[in-house]
């Protein structure tokens, strides 16, 4: 009978009453499958059996009513149930029938290793229960109770470690700090003191260590329905957390300034500090959600976030090495970048920034659109940069190429000039949405908006009607639109990033492409209200999954540039 394994919560009715019928009703069923496996042919099954079958298709019946169960496996598990100890000449295959029922129901949900020692685990528990219930006498003469008791042993004492190597916990704080972890230590211990029993009491031990067994069962049963304990911090690498019941990244998470950011489905009534200095959560120029600093001290402590009002802990893990050099205008697209790592699953230090250095890809895509505007032959370029590294060596790679190919650059806007930000996010918000207002007093940049690669954020594109980038992907393609779903997904719908997606490709990622310009605008094709006649499929909703754009679109408008 297939349980819903939901994580109890703790506030839920429904969440623990699922997990208090799955530990009283498992047991019982392994008490009984093992009782009629080993019960000797022609031997009257004694009452205990009768109560147990009693017992656990009850338990079955009153969970059809409190949680969601299969119910075709519900039907099988009564029908078992209650065979074992009417049917004498076929208990022992309604036992076994039952004894695989109830590894599938114990199963942890995985496949292979997990599944094998689920299988193991369960039948050497259920055959213990049969000799504590019926005596090792009752068996055949062939079957030294003994050894086997040793054997059995063994096995619980194999399944639990494995199942310990696979928590992932390692010998941390959770194993004795979490329910998950004290569950998966007494699946290791109890099995070690089992065997201890046997290799003592020989075939007594059966009766002398039930107790021991059947508490490990328990142990084993809950871990199917306990929520494993999120991985400790690491000093270095950046946090995300759910602990608030929203995502939480914590950047760098190093001793001194930290920048903490909520998502915008987080709401805006935020507020998070350490040592008791609590800082309101703010927007950021260019960055989505809400942003806070946060001076962390050395080593572990509490990161405190308040929402309205209620207040929620952080674990934060600084350690005691100083982190990198991270400005205040640069912070929130080198935390964005590092989201991306975070969300393919690797916990990479976070030892620099996008902003600390023009990559190859970036600044020959950036000389690509100089040569590009060269042809369509400006007065002159307005360029946008700062005092970043990348920014520097932007701006010099933008001039260069410019003398080269016979462009004017001037920091004034004109009419028939092209605007091209090579700043980092900070700088280049404030820049479109100055140019933006430019545009609607009177004419200027009639040769279009330009921005530099990294420059692919929403807010920032948003703040115009329409701007062009040199990108040597296509945010349409389904790897980008993948990103973009994953990242939206794990942190409350955060649009994607340039820099997010190159950590979340990581090393072994896409190779860079050839350069084309891309055009994003705030598009809506045919607005329509959800309450208007439509075709049948037709999306209403502009702020679907996957989009580079919110509310907008991003399409190519030139060729690969040679």
């Amino acid at each position: 009978m297939e349980h819903d394994h939901t994580a109890p919560s703790g506030s839920s009715t429904v969440d623990v009453l699922a997990l208090v019928l799955r530990l009283a009703l498992l047991p019982a069923t392994a008490f009984l499958a093992g009782g009629g496996l080993l019960r000797a042919p022609g031997q009257r099954p004694r009452h205990t059996l009768y109560v147990l079958g009693g017992v656990s298709a009850l338990l079955a019946v009153v969970s059809a009513f409190a949680v969601d169960v299969n119910v075709v496996a519900l039907a099988i598990h009564v029908v078992l149930a209650v065979a074992v100890p009417v049917f004498p000449r076929a208990t022992r295959w309604t036992s076994a029938a039952l004894l695989v029922l109830v590894v599938l129901e114990t199963s942890l949900g995985g496949t292979g290793v997990e599944f094998a020692i689920d299988t193991v685990f369960v039948a050497a528990a259920a055959v213990w229960f049969g000799f504590a219930l019926l005596g090792p006498v009752t068996t055949a003469a062939a079957v030294r109770p003994g050894p086997l008791a040793l054997t059995l042993g063994g096995l619980l004492v194999l399944a639990g470690a494995v199942r310990f190597g696979l928590s992932g916990l390692g010998f941390d704080r959770r194993l004795y700090s979490t329910p998950f972890g004290l569950a998966v230590v007494a699946v290791v211990v109890l099995p070690v003191v089992v065997s201890v029993l046997a290799g003592v009491f020989n075939g007594r031990a059966y009766r002398f260590g039930a107790t021991a067994v059947a508490l490990g069962f328990l142990a084993w049963s809950a871990l199917g329905a306990i929520q494993a304990p999120p991985p400790l911090p690491v000093p270095g690498v950046p946090l995300l957390a759910d602990d608030a019941g929203f995502p939480v990244l914590v950047s760098p998470q190093r001793p001194g300034r930290n920048v903490v950011h909520f998502p915008p489905s987080a709401g805006n009534d935020l507020s998070v500090g350490a040592g008791g200095l609590v800082t309101k959560a703010v927007a950021r120029p260019g960055a989505e959600g809400t942003w806070a600093d946060v001076d962390l001290p050395p080593g572990r402590s509490d990161l405190e976030i308040r929402h309205g009002g209620t207040a929620t802990v952080v674990e934060v893990d600084a350690g005691t090495a100083p982190g990198p050099a991270i400005t205040d205008a640069d912070a929130p697209e080198c935390a964005s970048a590092a989201l991306g790592g975070l969300v393919a699953g690797r916990a990479d230090v976070l030892g620099a920034c996008p902003a600390d250095a023009l990559t190859p890809a970036d600044g020959g895509a950036l000389v690509k659109l100089v040569e590009f505007l060269a042809g369509r032959k400006p007065s002159a370029l307005t360029l946008v940069e700062d005092d970043s590294p990348r920014g520097i060596a932007a701006a010099k790679l933008v001039r260069e190429t410019a003398a080269r190919t016979g462009l004017a650059v001037r920091p004034d806007a004109g009419p028939d000039t092209a605007l091209v930000v090579v700043s980092g996010w900070a700088a280049g918000y404030p820049a479109m949405t100055r140019a933006a207002e430019l545009q609607r007093l009177e004419p200027t940049h009639q040769y279009g908006l330009y921005l530099a690669p990294w420059l692919l954020n929403g807010p920032i594109v948003n703040a115009v009607a329409s701007a062009s980038l040199p990108l040597r992907f296509d945010p349409r393609e389904a790897t980008a639109v993948g990103y973009a779903v994953a990242v939206g997904n794990r942190f409350g719908g955060e649009s994607p990033t340039l820099g997010g997606f190159r950590n979340w490709l990581g090393a072994g990622g896409a190779a860079a492409g050839d350069v084309q310009i891309f055009a994003a605008a705030q598009v809506n094709a045919m607005p329509m209200y959800p309450t208007e006649p439509h075709a049948t499929g037709m999306v209403m909703d502009r702020d679907y999954a996957g989009q580079w754009v919110p509310d907008g679109t991003i399409v190519p408008i030139t060729s690969v540039l040679r």
